[in-house]
C-alpha cells in the first residue's frame, strides 16, 4: 500500500453425505470417520488470535481455495453471491465462524447438507450436521445476496466493497474483504481463487490472476479469473468499472492485464508502459517474479485516498506516479507472497516496498538511498516520524502510519550500512525465497540477517524497529 497509507502522496476431495442409506461395511466406516464424535468436537475460535483486529480470521480450520461466483448491478449496488470454501479441519469441528458482514445469507450447507447457521456481528457461525474431525476435508457454500457496504477502518478509511460512480473499487486491507465474501480473513490463512463475476454489459470486473474467459449474453458480461498461488483473503479483489483494457505477455511470461478508467488513462499510460522494466528490476533485486499473472487497475476513485497491493494486479484510485507502481508491485514479493503472521508486523510489508522505493530512485538517477535516510533522519525528535516503533505500532489505528513505512524503511538502509552492499541484497533475495508462498515474522528476518551476514545485527534492527523515540546513529 502506498506510504503514507491515507495521504495524497492474500485438496478436492470431499466425503459427501449420501441420500439413501448405504450398507456396505467399508462405505459406512468412511462416511462415519468423516464426522467426529460429539463429544470431542469443539467449536472453533471466532478470531485468528490477532491483538490488532481480535475478530478477523477465526480458528479451527484452514482454507485451501475459495470459488467465488458474483454477479453485481450496478444501477442498485446489489450483489449476488456464492461462495464454495474447500478447508480442512484442524481441530474435530463442531461449529466454526467465518467473516462476513452485512449481506443476507441464504442458505448455508456444508459437504452437500444443509447446516445451521446464525449471524454475530461480523461472524457467520455456522454448525453443521456432522462434525468435521480434525484433519478432514470439508466444504461450505454460502449464497448470499444484499447491499455491500465498506467498512471504517481504525483511522478513518474505507476498505472493502467501495462504491463508485461506474462500479465498485474493491480493497480490503485490512478487514474489508467480509464486506463482499465470507472468508477465513486473516494473512495467516493463505488459499487458491477462482472468480466469476457477472456485470451489465459494457462494464468489466477485474480480479486476480489469469483470465480465464469472458462471454456476453442477454446484455450481461461474465468474467472468469482463476489466482493459482497461495492468497490472503484482504489481497482479493474484484473491482468493477467502465474500464479500456490491455493484455500481453511479457518476455519473462508474465501475462498482464491492465485495465483503466478512461478518466485516468492519458496521465496513467507512460507510467503503465513501465510495468514490464519496474518487474525486470524488481525480479533482479529479489528474485524471480512470484506469481504468472500481473498488470494495474487504475481506476477512478477520488473518495478512496490510497492504493492497494492486491495480488498480481495493484488497484490505484487514480493514476499511479512511477514511485508508487514501484513500491505496490514490490509487494507482490513483500506482503503478498511472503504474507504477515501477524498485522504488528506490517513493517515487513511497507518498509520493504518504500526501501524499493528509495532503491529504484537511486538506481535511476534520483536520490540515493542515503541522501533520502539523511533527510529523514534530520526531522527532530517531536515530529511524527518518531511517533512509535514500526515493528509493533500499537493498534490497528496506527499500521498505516509513516513510522511503519519510512522508519520500517531506515530501518532497513541501516541493516545495509552495517552488513554492505552484497550481503544485505543476499539477505533480500534470500528472504523473498525461503518464505516464498508463505508467511513470515520480524523475528525470522533478524535471525535470517545474522545468518546471512555472519553478525549480531539483531541489536540494531531491534533499536530501530522496536525502542521508541528517535534512535541513535550507528
Amino acid at each position: 500500500m502506498t506510504s503514507p497509507r491515507r495521504s495524497a502522496a492474500r485438496r478436492t476431495t470431499v466425503l459427501r453425505r449420501e441420500a439413501v442409506l448405504l450398507t456396505a461395511p467399508l462405505v459406512v466406516a468412511a462416511l462415519l470417520g468423516a464426522a467426529a464424535p460429539a463429544g470431542s468436537a469443539k467449536p472453533g475460535a471466532p478470531g485468528a488470535g490477532d491483538s490488532y483486529f481480535p475478530l478477523s480470521g477465526n480458528g479451527g480450520y484452514d482454507v485451501s481455495h475459495y470459488g467465488l461466483t458474483l454477479r453485481y448491478d450496478i444501477a442498485s449496488r446489489h450483489l449476488d453471491g456464492k461462495a464454495v470454501l474447500t478447508a480442512r479441519a484442524t481441530q474435530n469441528l463442531s461449529r466454526f465462524d467465518l467473516d462476513l458482514r452485512g449481506l443476507t445469507v441464504t442458505g448455508v450447507t456444508v459437504d452437500g447438507a444443509a447446516a445451521r447457521f446464525t449471524r454475530d456481528g461480523q461472524e457467520l457461525v455456522v454448525t453443521p450436521r456432522h462434525a468435521p474431525r480434525k484433519g478432514r476435508e470439508f466444504r461450505v457454500t454460502v449464497t448470499y445476496r444484499g447491499t455491500p457496504k465498506p467498512v471504517t477502518d481504525p483511522d478513518g478509511s474505507p476498505d472493502g466493497w467501495i462504491p463508485t460512480d461506474d462500479g465498485a473499487f474493491v480493497a480490503n486491507e485490512p478487514q474489508g474483504a467480509m464486506t463482499w465474501f465470507p472468508s477465513n480473513s486473516h494473512p495467516k490463512d493463505k488459499a487458491s481463487y477462482d472468480f466469476t463475476v457477472t456485470v451489465p454489459k459494457g462494464y468489466t470486473a477485474v480480479a486476480n490472476g489469469v483470465l480465464r474467459g469472458q462471454s456476453t449474453v442477454h446484455g450481461l458480461t461474465t468474467l472468469r479469473w482463476h489466482e493459482a498461488e497461495p492468497m490472503a483473503a484482504y489481497l482479493a479483489t474484484a473491482t468493477v468499472g467502465k474500464f479500456r483494457t490491455e493484455q500481453y505477455t511479457t518476455r519473462d511470461g508474465i501475462k498482464v492485464y491492465n485495465a483503466v478508467d478512461a478518466r485516468e488513462a492519458k496521465k496513467a499510460a507512460p507510467v503503465l508502459k513501465q510495468l514490464p522494466s519496474v518487474l525486470e528490476w524488481e525480479s533482479r533485486l529479489f528474485g524471480p517474479y512470484p506469481f504468472r499473472a500481473a498488470g494495474s487497475i487504475v481506476d477512478h476513485a477520488p473518495s478512496v485516498g490510497y492504493a492497494l497491493e492486491t495480488q498480481t494486479r495493484p488497484v490505484y484510485d487514480s493514476a499511479p506516479d512511477l514511485a508508487t507502481l514501484v513500491h505496490e508491485n514490490a509487494h507482490q514479493w513483500f506482503g503478498d507472497s511472503v504474507s504477515l503472521t501477524s498485522w504488528k508486523d506490517i513493517w515487513l510489508n511497507e518498509g520493504f516496498a518504500t526501501y524499493a522505493e528509495w532503491l529504484y530512485s537511486e538506481q535511476h538517477g534520483g536520490a540515493s538511498a542515503q541522501k533520502t535516510f539523511d533527510a529523514l533522519y534530520a526531522r527532530p525528535a517531536k515530529d511524527g516520524l518518531w511517533a512509535y516503533p514500526p515493528g509493533d505500532p500499537g493498534s490497528g489505528k496506527n499500521i498505516f502510519g509513516t513510522p511503519v513505512y519510512a522508519r520500517g524503511a531506515m530501518a532497513l538502509h541501516e541493516l545495509r550500512r552495517a552488513v554492505g552492499d552484497k550481503t544485505f541484497f543476499r539477505v533480500l533475495r534470500a528472504w523473498a525465497d525461503a518464505h516464498r508462498a508463505g508467511h513470515g515474522t520480524t523475528a525470522e528476518f533478524i535471525r535470517l540477517a545474522q545468518r546471512e551476514s555472519g553478525k549480531d545485527v539483531g541489536p540494531l534492527l531491534n533499536t530501530w524497529l522496536y525502542a521508541k523515540g528517535k534512535p541513535a546513529r550507528a
